[in-house]
């Protein structure tokens, strides 16, 4: 066998079996073509093993050029959330409307990516055939094959490069490639021009600027000369002119080139005194592949490779338009079992698009850029971002656990820089989790969901000190604010804020004791229950910042999405990042005089999921990984002690002692550890001598926006006083009163003063 043809694939490039499997055969010289998939136009869609480097990912168009609704985009996710995704599809072919013959007799016409591949597949065979065959082994194999595909293909005006890849196959072309080829290495694509749109889009839609987080880009190394190589020497960046000094290029690339292909990152930064530079930065970036030699050689081969750069910088925008993107703490399928956001839907089960603003949230990203804002991606913690750089810090649809450090830092930021924070959450309700266990008949083994739409007992704890925290309640409905219609999906409520804050209820179905069932069947005849108000969106003020919560992500979602909500976004930005308060948000009717303190005792953990498994944050150490700025790399960030704490879970926890805000387990096992404790978010025990209401008072500078999230603790703190001088006055009238006959009249006084 020389070429296989799949014309199957899944989300699951973690199917180690599967994946090890494709990669045998790719090293034994099998040119492997597979169908993309048909789940788009959504992004972030590719399937397993089209998406993987050895094997030619195959996209579909139609008649006209187009690519067809129906063909998945990029780009792969395997990378996520501290890296950036490679270029897929590798070439678009013919999809729609594509005759064949029947199994018995006669000619049918079928449509998808599944149809696309088997014809690049014949191309594949046809360019064998050039080959002569004393030749054949010792020259052509998966990159020989991808890089003449590639080459040859002709791009289409229109689609970028996460819809067609190269573009679209050209046999001629190739075979003209193939006639004179010599073993060689390659870089794909070869030529990144940040300021060809829409091909190079998102890149081309947002400049490099001075202070920002590096923007990286993520090529493909084709090895044409082995099986296995290396990189000989670091790549290098070479500018054009001496104002391409002002762009700071760091690499990673592949330790082994195995098999046939590896990967080099370019991670891209401007430099502080490139500040106020407005222009073109252009060079080529040259690096050295070699591998062992072949059969009957006695050298070893090398090959050079150039990647060409031109990129466009601008002076580095006000704060107030800078956002900042959380990717870090995003967890999607695989590895576990991350449900949808929207229970509503039926026949996608799993969260698995990305959760990145170059995915499922590229619409949410081009209508920033359209309303003017710079949009930057975090894939470390939160203590690897310099708070004073950016006006807003963007929280959306969060599945993981938070260190303290972060959390300490999120509150000084906030308090202290002057940062604004948007939140939106999604739906939390352990018996619903629980009811969606099923056993999967692939691995053999029962799924169950590791966390709910988003991590909301961890959100809870991130917002804490702000005196807000979310509910367990799963709401739909639509709903209206001055003229904006919204479709709440599977959204969740708040039920902690603070006085003096804004919050707006609205009569929305309470769907929890239910979800599951809607969620299997949409033919269920339960009914839920009652609309009812609930509070789903609130905004505040915190010392210099600003924080605003939101229970749902699915309008932001173009996974999913039924109606929009980018104008409620663009409202909460201009209120966090320019304090921009819309009349009707921020109307005297909204305001609270008296915080919302609902009792949520039932928010607990799963204490049956070995959350470490999926999580960067539970037992992992606290580090800045390479999506951050350079002078950070490898530390903890800013404004941290030098030693770090590894986050863990109680249920999984040793008996140590860990500044973390929440309760401690002693030694046991993760089966005991988890029947025997019902974990409860800090909010929920908010009486656990753990909880450091009162450092304040001992460590921390006093400011009144720290006190927000224990407001009822100063009426408290007043009451308890009075209460204490009212006795204490009240034991020296009974120790004076034979002495003195004016204490009664003076104990009067003081009756009426208290």
């Amino acid at each position: 066998m020389d070429v296989l043809n799949l014309s199957i694939g899944g989300p699951d490039y973690l199917d180690l079996p599967f994946v090890e499997k494709v990669w045998e055969l790719t090293a034994n010289n099998i040119i492997m073509v597979s169908a993309i998939g048909n789940d788009g136009p959504l992004y972030g869609t590719l399937n397993n093993p089209a998406d993987q480097s050895d094997v030619i990912g195959v996209g579909g168009i139609d008649y006209n050029n187009h690519i067809a609704s129906f063909s998945s985009r990029g780009m792969t996710t395997w990378e996520l959330p501290h890296g950036y995704g490679r270029v897929k599809p590798d070439v678009v072919a013919y999809s729609r409307d594509i005759i064949g013959s029947k199994i018995s007799t006669g000619c049918k016409t079928l449509s998808g990516t599944s149809v696309a591949s088997p014809v690049v597949a014949g191309v594949v065979c046809l360019l064998v055939s050039v080959i002569p065959d004393e030749h054949r082994k010792s020259i052509l194999n998966p990159a020989t094959m991808k890089q003449a595909l590639v080459e040859g293909a002709s791009r289409l005006s229109g689609p970028n490069m996460y819809e067609q890849g190269a573009g679209k196959i050209d046999l001629w072309q190739s075979y003209e490639i193939l006639k004179s080829y010599q073993p060689r290495a390659s870089i794909f694509p070869n030529m990144l021009d940040f300021t060809d749109c829409p091909y190079f889009w998102p890149f081309c839609r947002q400049p490099l600027y001075a202070g920002a987080m590096p923007v990286v880009f993520n090529a493909t190394i084709l090895n044409g000369m082995g099986v296995i190589g290396y990189v000989k020497d670091p790549p290098v960046w070479q500018p054009s002119e001496d104002v391409g000094n002002l762009l700071s290029v760091h690499f990673t690339y592949s330790d082994v080139i195995w098999p046939w292909t590896g990967y080099l990152a370019l991670h891209l930064q401007v430099k502080d005194e490139g500040s106020q530079f407005s222009g073109i930065i252009s060079g080529k970036v040259t690096l050295s592949i070699y591998s062992p030699a072949a059969h009957g050689e006695s050298s070893p081969r090398s090959s050079s490779c150039v990647l060409y750069l031109k990129v466009k910088v601008v002076p580095t925008p006000v704060r107030s338009r800078r956002i900042l993107w959380d990717q870090f703490h995003n967890i999607k399928y695989p590895s576990g079992f991350v449900p949808r956001d929207s229970l509503n839907v039926h026949n996608d089960i799993l969260d698995w698009h990305g959760d990145h603003l170059h995915t499922n949230f590229h619409i949410l990203f081009n209508m920033l850029r359209d309303a003017g804002y710079y949009i930057e991606t975090l894939g470390s913690p939160l203590t690897c971002f310099d708070a004073s750089s950016y006006g807003t810090l963007l929280m959306v649809d969060l599945e993981d656990e938070y260190f303290s450090e972060e959390i300490q830092k999120l509150k000084d930021d906030v308090v202290h820089k002057g940062l604004g924070v948007v939140v939106f959450a999604e739906w939390y309700h352990v018996d619903t989790m629980v009811k969606m266990t099923f056993f999967d008949e692939n691995t053999r083994s029962w799924w169950t969901p590791i966390t709910g739409g988003a991590n909301v007992p961890a959100l809870n704890e991130l917002l804490a000190p702000f005196g807000i925290a979310f509910g367990d309640k799963v709401l739909s409905g639509d709903f209206s604010i001055n003229g904006e219609q919204t479709h709440y999906a599977s959204g969740t409520d708040i039920v902690q804020f603070p006085a003096g804050g804004f919050l707006h209820s609205f009569q929305l179905q309470d769907n929890s004791k239910i979800a599951q069932d809607n969620s299997r069947s949409a033919d269920t005849q339960n009914t839920p229950d009652k609309s009812k108000l609930s509070f789903i969106l609130g905004m505040m003020e915190a010392g210099k910042g600003r924080v605003a919560v939101y229970g749902d992500s699915n309008c932001l979602d173009s996974s999913h999405m039924v109606t929009n909500c980018y104008w409620l976004l663009r409202k909460l930005v201009e209120f966090t990042g320019n304090r921009i308060k819309d009349p009707v948000l921020f109307s005297e009717s909204a305001q609270l005089k008296f915080p919302v303190f609902e009792s949520i005792h039932q928010l607990s953990r799963r204490p049956d999921v070995n959350f470490s498994t999926y999580s960067t944050v539970v037992g992992k150490e606290l580090i800045c990984h390479q999506d951050s700025r350079f002078e950070v790399w490898g530390m903890k960030g800013y404004g941290t002690q030098p030693t770090g704490t590894t986050r863990k879970l109680p249920e999984y926890q040793k008996s140590e002692a860990y500044n973390i805000s929440t309760p401690i387990a002693s030694d046991s096992t993760p089966d005991e550890a988890g029947l025997q404790r019902n974990i409860s978010t800090p909010i929920a025990s908010k009486f656990d001598k753990r909880m450091d209401y009162f450092g304040f008072l001992g460590h921390e500078e006093i400011d009144i926006g720290m006190l927000v999230a224990s407001q009822w603790m100063v009426p408290c703190f007043a009451a308890t006083a009075c209460l204490m001088l009212y006795l204490s006055c009240r034991v020296q009238q009974k120790r004076r009163r034979r002495k003195k006959g004016s204490t009664a009249a003076r104990l009067s006084s003081m009756d009426r003063m208290v």
